[in-house]
């Protein structure tokens, strides 16, 4: 009997530490990467979570916002694609980290794989 409630309250604890981490994904960040030649490109991504395991939006680098499309989230690690302005579709996958409060991902663009870190946006 007490193995059993004990067992329960391991899955409880561990169900309520990954409700925890999907909920303080919404929400604005930001973060930038330098280029090849130096240049600095900031990066803006608002993440709404819906259902637990869906995740909407928009990224931005520059230009308008783009939509996230086919967001999904699973434990910490959660994945996307967006669209460019020339058709192209870029796939992203990340992972949220709930200590530092930050967001790292990693993309690929024009055969080039790149790896952001994002940072909440306060304002």
């Amino acid at each position: 009997m007490k193995r059993k409630a004990l067992i329960t309250a391991a899955l409880v604890g561990c169900f309520m530490v990954c409700l925890a981490a999907v909920g303080g994904l919404a929400g604005k960040w930001k973060g930038s990467l330098k280029d090849q030649d130096g240049n600095d490109h900031q990066f803006h991504l608002v993440f709404n979570v819906v259902d637990n395991d869906k995740l909407t939006g928009t990224a931005q680098a520059e230009g308008e916002p783009l939509p996230i499309n086919e967001g999904k989230i699973t434990g910490n690690d959660f994945s996307f694609n967006v669209k460019d302005p020339d058709g192209n579709v870029i796939p992203v996958d990340g992972k949220y980290i709930a200590q530092g409060d930050s967001v790292s991902l990693n993309f690929t663009e024009n055969s080039m794989k790149y790896h952001v870190t994002f940072l909440r946006d306060d304002q």
